[in-house]
């Protein structure tokens, strides 16, 4: 009798794919592991090698798409040597790029549920990620100040950072530009005002960026 051949063992990427798939075919969220192994034609041992939850396949996602955005940006040479504000800038320009090439997913789960809370309750794994890339870049440039009055909190300079990436998500998501450009306005516009708040010459980008704002509302 021949011998029972062993189906190859998914791996955490074809899994993440799978269940993206899985999500926009469906148009919903699986409601469970089971459910989800039986579509996607894995067994629930193999899935739960690599994730416990549909939850935590959710988040995973969207840590893959950081990971995925820094990988880029690390691959590029001169960006140790960038200020912190090219560094802030590149990252979010190669973060919604990663997010554009997955539009179809992102704005699905974003708009799943009425209640926004429950929809970016997949975003805690980026949330911590993030806020420790802002944190590192605000307690780089307290390096170079002598004096603690002028040296920045890192954490309250990563909680805005992290509202500035809450603004640019909903921005993107409501964005109909051809290649998203306004999206990249934004984030030139937006990024710009925050460091020249912290770096206390704030009045000019401030009415720049409120005046593109408004342009957008009113458009």
């Amino acid at each position: 009798m021949a011998a029972k051949t062993k189906s190859a063992k998914p791996s955490r990427e074809s899994i993440l794919g799978s269940f993206m798939d899985y999500v926009l075919e469906e148009e919903r969220t699986p409601l469970s592991i089971y459910k989800l192994c039986k579509a996607l034609k894995i067994e629930e041992a193999l899935f739960y090698e690599h994730f416990g939850s549909v939850a935590g396949i959710q988040q995973a996602i969207w840590d893959a798409f950081y990971q995925n955005a820094m990988q880029l940006l690390e691959k590029n040479k001169d960006f140790n040597s960038y200020s912190n504000r090219e560094k802030m800038l590149s990252f979010f320009y190669t973060f919604f790029e990663t997010l554009n090439l997955n539009r179809s997913y992102v704005l699905f789960v974003l708009m799943e549920h009425r209640n926004m809370l429950k929809n970016i309750e997949q975003l805690k794994g980026l949330r911590r990620m993030f806020k420790q890339f802002a944190t590192d870049l605000i307690e780089d440039g307290n390096a170079d100040k002598q004096l603690k009055l002028t040296q920045h909190n890192p954490k309250i300079f990563s909680e805005g950072a992290w509202l500035q990436m809450l603004f640019l998500l909903k921005f993107w998501m409501e964005d109909t530009s051809p290649g998203m450009e306004k999206t990249d306005m934004a984030i030139e516009k937006s990024v710009n005002t925050i460091f020249d708040v912290f770096n206390n010459t704030p009045l000019d980008s401030i009415i720049d960026f409120g005046k593109f704002l408004f342009k957008e509302k009113m458009a």
